[in-house]
């Protein structure tokens, strides 16, 4: 029999039950893992990567954790995009001119241009893979498209002019600046950025192209003590998620996530333009002489760079791919965010008819 007091008893306890906070369910929650190729100490993962899946984290109230992956945890350089695609990280930076190719008209992000930051380079390459290369990048969800910002030339002796190249042996990162090397005189040679630094001081090579964050994160100053200040684009690169994982991610995190890593640069402030100066500095007074190519100069070198463009749209098109249109769309994307992609040919040339 139920008593007055006992029902009293019971509603309380209901009461009580009721109040206890709830743990979302496992399936509102995700962990992400997250992999790169930059070094651990690098300014990227120091300023970019982890202040990235901190705001994550924050912005979806800890409902997103994470574990980072950095340098060769997970595999070398070239096959970040792989690491991703087959599930070994849920989301991963990858650079995809170190796969020649594979993604043969995402090489229009890495052609010559003055990109002083990667938070406008991200910009620029959002837009231009939303209207030309969407088509490449199959079996991942892409969250973001960049091209690098500005790489020289980084050589143990002064280079000057265009004869000043004649001869010089030179690491290349792939893509068109391995013609671009070649168009100087010079020879490319290919190795891993971690074999740089000894290659140079025993003299195998003669310096490389790169952008200026990856000559402080390997310690290249040391050994580089020149810079030439001629544009050569860099590398297409991005942030890639694991197809599974993106479809499995609570729909009301995605959004969060493509606000944060749809452009990580400008969400962290973490290698956008004003930090591109910072990094200049650094150079200086490590000793670096950075010596910018007088226009005169510069033209000379652009000219040959303009040269390598147009016979890159040309073999793409022998092959289908609309590489003349995809130049064009890339150019307009620079102009329009104040760069000047110094390898378009002028007039920019589109698709033939």
């Amino acid at each position: 029999m139920i008593t007055i007091k006992s029902a009293i008893g019971f509603f309380a306890a209901m009461l009580i039950i009721a109040t206890i906070p709830v743990k979302a369910p496992a399936a509102d929650t995700m962990h992400i893992k997250f992999s790169t190729w930059h070094p651990p100490a690098s300014r990227e993962v120091k300023n970019v990567w982890k202040p990235m899946l901190e705001e994550l984290k924050k912005r979806s109230d800890g409902r997103i954790t994470y574990t980072l992956y950095a340098g060769g945890a997970l595999g070398k350089g070239p096959e970040h995009f792989d690491i991703v695609k087959n599930g070994l990280s849920d989301m991963g930076y990858f650079t995809a001119t170190w796969t020649p190719g594979r993604f043969p008209l995402s090489d229009v992000l890495s052609l010559a241009a003055s990109v002083d930051g990667k938070d406008v380079g991200t910009d620029i390459g959002n837009a231009t893979y939303q209207k030309v290369l969407n088509e490449e990048f199959k079996g991942v969800k892409v969250i973001e498209l960049n091209g690098c910002i500005s790489a020289y030339l980084w050589t143990t002796k002064p280079v000057r002019t265009l004869e000043d190249c004649k001869g010089l042996r030179i690491r290349s990162p792939g893509g068109h600046q391995t013609h671009y090397i070649e168009s100087l005189g010079a020879e490319p040679v290919f190795m891993p950025l971690g074999d740089v630094y000894m290659a140079m001081e025993t003299g195998t090579i003669d310096g490389l192209v790169t952008c200026p964050p990856l000559v402080l994160a390997f310690k290249l100053y040391e050994v580089a003590r020149h810079g030439a200040l001629a544009t050569f684009g860099c590398v297409t690169e991005g942030v890639v998620m694991n197809q599974k994982s993106w479809d499995r991610a609570p729909d009301d995190l995605k959004p969060i996530i493509m606000e944060v890593a749809g452009n990580p640069f400008a969400a962290t402030g973490g290698l956008n333009t004003e930090a591109y100066k910072v990094m200049m500095e650094d150079l200086k007074k490590h000793g670096v002489d950075l010596y910018r190519l007088p226009p005169e100069e510069a033209q000379r070198w652009y000219a040959l760079f303009q040269e390598d463009t147009r016979e890159w749209i040309e073999r793409l098109e022998e092959k289908g791919l609309p590489a003349g249109e995809a130049v064009a769309v890339y150019n307009d994307e620079c102009k329009a965010h104040g760069v000047d992609c110094v390898a378009c040919p002028v007039p920019p040339l589109r698709k033939k008819q």
